[in-house]
């Protein structure tokens, strides 16, 4: 299967709408879609294809990745790799460089791009999600 058309990532400007396809892939992935990024969340793109949204404190150097997802009709082809060394970069280069992160403990493909791009565990949250499902805790320290 080729590169989706218009494969870079980008970043949605501040004060942009929820494009309807992330809405969509975030009702695929999570069950139900937030809304436009609040003032302190950034949101990264490949668009038609993945996003990643993470919450940013500046002043303590830190941001947490909320919610990452590809579609499942592109996934297994790098994209989620690639869409999250690209916020990691900027995150980065604006002084974020304390970066944390959840996941269900059962979802090894997520675990594993972690993994290879740096992140460590960094504790366990028990019986956090609604079903009762741990939540494994990474961190990527410089």
């Amino acid at each position: 299967m080729s590169e989706p058309e218009g494969a870079e990532v980008v970043r949605l400007p501040a004060g942009d709408p929820l494009p309807d396809w992330v809405a969509r892939l975030d009702r695929t992935a999570f069950g139900a879609a937030w809304k436009a990024p609040a003032a302190h969340e950034a949101l990264w793109l490949i668009p038609e294809v993945a996003f990643a949204r993470w919450s940013r404190v500046p002043a303590a150097g830190e941001a947490e990745l909320l919610r990452i997802a590809v579609d499942p009709a592109h996934r297994g082809r790098g994209l989620g790799r690639r869409l999250l060394e690209a916020c990691q970069r900027e995150l980065e280069a604006e002084g974020l460089v304390h970066l944390f992160l959840e996941v269900r403990v059962s979802n090894a493909a997520a675990i594993q791009l972690y993994r290879t791009c740096g992140w460590k565990p960094c504790g366990r949250r028990p019986a956090y999600y609604p079903d009762g499902e741990d939540a494994a805790l990474f961190q990527r320290v410089p």
